[in-house]
């Protein structure tokens, strides 16, 4: 599969050439700098230069790959001012990785004693 193909359920992947929709969904989502996106979209829309310094000035042609990845994907948009906001879908995901989130929290806190 070449990097610029958005992994899309149903279509071959990395780790699955049928394309299972959870093979699909790590492969988009273990692209570098994807989840952080993701990360600084939570809490609403934001605009491409607010997000490139959000995301510790990622380079725009990464920023623009990722978006148009996530975009394809169904979980991101562009809102009337083409600031880029989560999806309901997308808003879903982050419900659904919350739970790794709150894990992480208690992994850092057991490493902190040790």
């Amino acid at each position: 599969m070449d990097d610029a193909e958005t992994p899309l359920p149903g279509s071959p992947v990395r780790g699955s050439r049928t394309g299972r929709p959870i093979m699909a969904a790590l492969d988009l989502l273990g692209r570098r700098w994807a989840l952080r996106i993701l990360w600084e979209l939570r809490d609403g829309a934001v605009g491409f230069r607010a997000l490139q310094e959000r995301c510790d000035g990622l380079s725009p042609t990464v920023l623009n790959t990722r978006l148009s990845e996530l975009r394809a994907a169904g979980l991101v948009e562009q809102d009337e001012k083409r600031a880029h906001r989560l999806t309901p879908l997308g808003e879903d995901l982050g419900d659904a990785i919350a739970p790794l989130r709150a894990w992480s929290v208690r992994w850092a806190e057991s490493t902190s004693d040790a």
